[in-house]
């Protein structure tokens, strides 16, 4: 099915694994995890309870590095019967450290596409996670210029799309949502019938994926890389 374009004023960015590299780190860290907790446990049965405990505590702590960190101390300390050392839960948050200072690296033609993009739309970043963390990540990008408007939200379902949209006197229909989760940047937003584009990320957070059901029936337009969309809505 063609999707039209033409009515479209204001692109939202999802900004991890979309504008810059940001999975692949937690990746890591995990694998790094997994080595300091190898005496207590198995490496799957280490990624699993971390995974869960991750997952459980997003309603506590929210999205991004600092929940993810305190969810390996949690783990650590559960795995180990709470004897665990004091040296493993220091380096428990070196990682988690690391990972925050990690530098920002940017995707494939990122700047390029905003750079033409610019010239006919209004840009806005609609993002989730750390406040501090993706300010940061933000500043380091060095493409704020490009953006009208920055959002970091709490989480990214319709109700949150919708309050963004009626903040910024966006109509739905003249909005599209760039990014690389079907679950945060595209089922939401075309579920308040708005416009949405995915483009996958070659890694994907469990906590992010869908099945097909969830897909059936929505209409959304999936493209390989960002300097695709400059052809399309041009």
């Amino acid at each position: 099915m063609e999707i039209d374009y033409k009515n479209i004023k204001v692109i939202g960015f999802d900004a991890d694994d979309t504008l810059w590299i940001n999975e692949t780190y937690f990746r890591e860290a995990e694998v790094e995890f997994c080595k300091l907790l190898s005496p207590f446990e198995t490496f799957n049965k280490i990624d699993h309870e971390l995974s869960m405990k991750h997952m459980e505590h997003l309603a506590i702590y929210g999205y991004g590095i600092k929940g993810f960190t305190l969810s390996m101390v949690e783990v650590a300390l559960e795995l180990s019967n709470h004897t665990v050392s004091n040296k493993t839960i220091a380096k428990i948050l070196e990682i988690g450290k690391d990972m925050l200072n990690k530098p920002v690296e940017l995707l494939e033609d990122v700047e390029l596409v905003l750079q033409e993009l610019s010239k006919n739309y209004k840009l806005i970043v609609a993002t989730k996670g750390d406040l501090l963390d993706q300010e940061r990540k933000l500043e380091k990008s060095g493409l704020l210029d490009y953006f009208h408007h920055i959002e970091v939200l709490s989480d990214k379902k319709e109700a949150n799309y919708s309050k963004l949209l009626n903040h910024l006197d966006i109509n739905p229909s003249e909005f599209l949502m760039i990014g690389n989760s079907l679950k945060s940047d595209v089922l939401p937003v075309v579920n308040i019938k708005s416009n949405a584009i995915h483009i996958p990320f070659h890694t994907t957070w469990v906590h992010e994926q869908v099945g097909a059901s969830e897909t059936n029936g929505k209409v959304y337009k999936t493209i390989n890389k960002l300097n695709d969309l400059v052809a399309l809505l041009n």
